[in-house]
């Protein structure tokens, strides 16, 4: 589960990358170089979320905590949206939704590698 919800934000920060690469085609940008940047730093998000849930698929420990760095970001970015200079509280609810459900299945994952690792550590008899 925390590995497809991983996929699915790196399928929507790659849907960014793709609208900005748009913006930057209609002259929606002030300055070329800084939408350029912004893209290529999108991207590289994507390709990072994106290795977070091979990693989880794979039960790697790394990318659990990535992950949860991840949706932790996610949600300081709709403390943001809500309470900023031009907040817009429902679209920080939106983008905070997302975190948590995120946050929670990575938070379960971890939680049970953690209790496979204490049973394999056990004592055998």
């Amino acid at each position: 589960m925390a590995a497809a919800v991983l996929g699915l934000q790196a399928l929507g920060i790659l849907a960014l990358a793709v609208w900005q690469v748009v913006a930057l085609g209609e002259g929606d940008t002030v300055s070329i170089a800084s939408g350029i940047a912004l893209i290529v730093l999108t991207l590289i998000g994507a390709v990072a979320v994106g290795a977070f849930a091979v990693g989880v698929a794979r039960g790697a420990s790394w990318s659990r905590s990535g992950g949860i760095v991840t949706q932790l970001l996610i949600l300081a970015v709709a403390l943001g949206a809500a309470t900023g200079g031009y907040a817009h509280p429902l679209i920080g609810l939106a983008i905070a939704a997302v975190g948590v459900v995120g946050l929670v299945p990575l938070i379960l994952d971890v939680r049970r590698a953690n209790a496979e690792r204490r049973d394999d550590e056990a004592p055998k008899r």
